[in-house]
């Protein structure tokens, strides 16, 4: 079968007629008696195009159009193109029509030529139009609208739906661009945009609004439960898609933070919704990241302001009493970014080196054992180093420190201090161990 054709007609011949036309021209027909039984099909069908008869009771072709156009609106759906068929020859009801937006106008008694190639016409030219502006609309990367299309979608959704905006952010992207080249930052968000397809409805809209942060709006999604629910699945599947694509120990802190906000009665104003959720997005990445916030504007704005000199005091008092431990800080992998990150910005400001170091662990041994001699090793190190070090264990069998202030001449001495404790550790013959370093050299 061809075009799939809806006929709205309520006379039973031109319906007839119409049909028979239309099938021998191998179309699948639709025929119908009113516009109100148009208005009811479209809510589950999507015909090709409509044949849409001008003089009807009840409801004429024009009123129907006119809701016709409505409901798409607020439904956000594509137009589906109207040729309006009228059994008398008037020029002021076709100027109408047209004027109205729809695409063509045919006369009563058809002609089949005539009726077949305005169809035709009429569908083409739809398709192209609709070609050239999904392609306008779409990111090209992710497959998804992009910032201009989907913001106007979605502001249109949040209207006239009750729902979820949420603002997705892809935590520690950057790294992936650093260490793995763009090729591959460009898969991973190829990946994150198939995950995201099969986490969503098909009345959902995602749009990229740059780099690796996203858009989505979720009518009826009205609970802080499937929020959670959707955040948990995204983050697991990613995790398992990354290991997949960059190696089981890739280490890299990949994941991903939502910020969400609720449409209410108070706003449905995109604007508003989207500042609400850039705010949660924002306590999110604050906390820790590879989570959600859900922004309330009821707990905001009845959050009372500490007092900062109190605040200070107790800071500082928690901070004296904390066991601060006797050497090198062995620390987690957003800790230790947060100090590594300090640490060159420092050296960047006021000048000075810094050495890194990183030590590798191999042996015959595996499981437990081998992981309790990997575990002793970074006690040798965080016992042997000073306070101001920094040690991350990067890998199993792989710890990567930081010594401020060590210049490239002093490094070996370091590195001969930690081997002869290691020596004595009752592990040497046991296990090899290499090391690597570098100096970082900054002139203020």
């Amino acid at each position: 079968m061809g075009y799939w054709i809806t006929v709205v007609d309520d006379e039973p011949f031109s319906l007839t007629h119409a049909k028979n036309l239309l099938r021998e021209n191998l179309m699948r027909v639709t025929c119908l008696r009113s516009g109100a039984d148009l208005l009811e099909f479209v809510k589950k069908h999507t015909p090709d195009l409509i044949l849409l008869d001008i003089l009807m009771p009840e409801m004429d072709g024009f009123d129907t159009y006119r809701l016709l156009r409505q409901y798409e609106e607020r439904e956000g759906h594509t137009h589906i193109p109207v040729i309006f068929l009228s059994g008398e020859d008037n020029s002021e009801a076709e100027r109408r029509g047209l004027k109205a937006g729809a695409s063509d106008f045919i006369h009563k008694p058809f002609d089949r030529d005539i009726m077949i190639k305005r169809i035709n016409n009429t569908i083409e030219n739809t398709k192209t139009i609709e070609s050239l502006t999904e392609e306008a609309s779409l990111d090209k990367l992710t497959g998804f609208l992009n910032k201009a299309s989907g913001s106007e979608k979605i502001s249109s959704l949040c209207k006239s739906n009750d729902g979820a905006l949420l603002i997705l952010d892809l935590d520690n992207f950057k790294l992936v661009n650093d260490l793995y080249g763009h090729d591959k930052g460009d898969r991973v968000l190829v990946a994150f945009a198939e995950i995201m397809r099969l986490n969503i409805r098909s009345e959902d809209v995602v749009c990229r609004v740059g780099g690796d942060e996203f858009m989505a709006f979720f009518p009826n999604l009205t609970t802080e439960a499937a929020v959670a629910s959707l955040t948990d699945r995204l983050n697991q599947q990613l995790l398992t898609r990354l290991e997949k694509d960059l190696g089981e120990e890739h280490g890299l802190p990949i994941g991903i933070s939502i910020g969400a906000a609720f449409t209410s009665q108070r706003t449905k104003d995109f604007q508003i919704l989207f500042r609400y959720a850039d705010s949660a997005l924002y306590e999110v990445k604050r906390n820790g990241k590879h989570g959600y916030f859900l922004y309330d504007p009821e707990l905001v704005s009845e959050k009372i302001q500490e007092d900062l000199d109190l605040e200070l005091e107790r800071v500082m008092k928690i901070m004296a009493e904390r066991e601060e431990g006797m050497g090198a800080l062995l620390l987690g992998q957003e800790a230790f970014s947060w100090n590594y990150r300090f640490i060159e910005r420092f050296l960047s400001r006021y000048g000075g080196t810094a050495t890194r170091l990183l030590f590798s662990l191999s042996s015959e041994e595996a499981g437990v054992m081998f992981s309790e001699m990997v575990s002793e090793f970074g006690n040798v190190l965080k016992n042997t180093l000073r306070k101001s070090d920094i040690i991350i264990q990067w890998q199993q069998g792989k710890y990567f420190v930081v010594l401020p202030l060590l210049s490239e001449n002093n490094a070996q001495t370091v590195i001969d201090r930690i081997l002869d404790k290691w020596n004595i550790s009752g592990y040497k013959d046991r296990i090899e161990v290499k090391y690597t370093f570098s100096t970082l050299v900054k002139r203020n």
